[in-house]
């Protein structure tokens, strides 16, 4: 059989080759370097769920989507449960240390040495001492901004302006009896997780926060 009969383009200067082994060769070589090419063309997208309301967890969501859109990437982040915090027109967000032994709390002032040294508090008087979370949420803010790190309304905003895809659950805010005006008005949607899920299945990287 003279295969090269099979050629289906037309007006092409490269012939294809004669013998079915050369063939085979060819067209793995041809799906190599298209898949190659598709590759190269394909923009990586990011997919967040952010569950937590507290202010240190609200970083990571919005500084990895930031990131994401500054490297190119498309990103979303789906607000759910207590997330739904990080979208709220009035933001009200305190560090809870209680629970959370990991939490390094330092002094946001004086000396270096001082600043360097990790201050433990036992979660009995964390969560005993009347207004200790006010005064952790207080010595964090300080901290940040003697760091120069953006705060949570600067980073929601930078986030806004590179468009990321901002996505609130609607059963959420259907279990909690919120309102839709309660929030900024730059969400994309308000849908469900069976709706997200399937955006993020295709997604590239997808985090759980």
């Amino acid at each position: 059989m003279n295969v090269a009969k099979l050629n289906p383009v037309e007006h092409s200067s490269e012939a294809l080759p004669a013998d079915l082994a050369s063939l085979d060769a060819w067209l793995d070589q041809r799906l190599d370097e298209k898949l190659a090419q598709r590759e190269a063309a394909k923009i990586p997208s990011l997919a967040i769920v952010a569950t937590k309301g507290t202010m240190d967890m609200a970083y990571p969501p919005l500084i990895l989507a930031s990131t994401a859109t500054a490297l190119g990437w498309n990103a979303s982040i789906f607000f759910t449960f207590y997330g739904l915090e990080l979208l709220k027109k009035d933001l009200s967000l305190k560090v809870s240390p209680l629970g959370n032994p990991a939490m390094p709390m330092k002094m946001p002032f004086g000396p270096e040495w001082l600043k360097c040294i990790n201050l433990p508090i036992p979660n009995v008087l964390a969560g005993n001492l009347p207004g200790f979370e006010s005064f952790a949420t207080s010595m964090m803010n300080q901290t940040l901004k003697s760091k120069g790190v953006a705060s949570i309304k600067e980073l929601r905003d930078i986030c806004i302006e590179s468009e990321v895809r901002m996505v609130a659950c609607q059963m959420t805010v259907d279990l909690f009896n919120y309102r839709q005006d309660e929030f900024i008005p730059e969400i994309a949607e308000w849908i469900g997780a069976t709706s997200y899920l399937a955006e993020a299945r295709k997604a590239d990287v997808c985090l759980f926060i």
